[in-house]
């Protein structure tokens, strides 16, 4: 778990990890310069054993992945979830996620989560309900966003983070970055339909600051989608449905001029090129017609 200034926040999720009906796991709370009194609502925390808490290596940016990176680094566990700082958990997430990660034997694990802003939801007794399985067949739904892996709805075999990281330099849709390079190398997950994750809303989150137009999380957006448009291009598996759903997506960026940053990635000869220009021209004028028909015919 990654903090900065969640002292007003922090009890409660903490709380929550602390009551998992699983009990053999390490917490580990790393702190990115807190500058209120964060440190004094941990303390008592620590005395249980479970929990451990560090200030972020200097050999890691400042920020999530930073923090996130330094303690993949330090973790001794077999598994590796993440966690925010100012969400809540169901107490048998643990318990139902690795029972399902060791009985279908896949690298990952992913459960559903519901918003709350002030109140935390109901909690009921879950039964372990699987879904379906995450291959790379479904990367496409990954990238766009029908399968939500988000930062904290997955739990990971520790090997999954051999080769890959968090970028540090990205500040925004550092999961998604992450988490579609993963899959797309092979990795086999699989989704269970229990909500075990409550996330928080609130406008000082990442994603409330990023939909507020918060310029670094909007330009770490871009950085991210074409951080991953080149790692598929490189692993040969930047198809048509992907390479347009980039496109579409770079029409809400013009201003770090993604498209054109993504042009090479997307044609291989120059009539391609062209044939992509002018997709992306007129893809304003399709998605306009596209809404006129859907709001006709409703």
């Amino acid at each position: 778990m990654a903090t900065f200034n969640r002292a007003h926040f922090i009890e409660t999720t903490l709380l929550s990890i602390q009551n998992q009906t699983y009990a053999n796991f390490e917490c580990l709370i790393i702190d990115d310069g807190s500058t209120d009194n964060t440190e004094n609502v941990i303390a008592p925390f620590l005395a249980d054993k479970r929990f451990q808490y560090f200030k972020r290596s200097a050999k890691h940016q400042k920020g999530l992945c930073g923090c996130r990176n330094y303690g993949l680094s330090i973790a001794t566990g077999n598994y590796i979830q993440f966690f925010d700082d100012d969400d809540y958990i169901h107490p048998q997430n643990l318990e139902l996620t690795t029972t399902a990660i060791e009985l279908k034997a896949t690298d990952f694990v992913h459960s559903n989560k519901q918003a709350f802003t002030t109140h935390i939801p109901d909690i009921k007794n879950e039964v372990l309900q699987f879904k379906q399985f995450i291959t790379k067949e479904q990367l496409f739904e990954v990238l766009t966003g029908t399968i939500g892996l988000a930062s904290c709805t997955v739990l990971w075999k520790k090997a999954c983070f051999e080769h890959f990281q968090f970028q540090e330099d990205l500040h925004y849709a550092e999961e998604w970055e992450l988490y579609s390079k993963i899959l797309a190398s092979g990795k086999i997950g699989v989704w269970i339909s229990n909500i075990l994750y409550y996330n928080r809303k609130h406008a000082q989150s990442n994603t409330g600051e990023y939909y507020n137009q918060n310029p670094i999380r909007k330009e770490s957006h871009a950085m991210a989608i074409e951080k991953v448009a080149r790692f598929l291009h490189q692993e040969q598996l930047l198809t048509e449905p992907i390479k347009r759903n980039f496109v579409q997506q770079a029409l809400s960026f013009k201003e770090v001029r993604l498209f054109k940053k993504m042009l090479p990635l997307l044609a291989n000869n120059s009539i391609e090129k062209w044939t992509w220009q002018l997709f992306y021209l007129f893809l304003p004028v399709q998605l306009k017609l596209y809404k006129l028909k859907r709001k006709f015919i409703q």
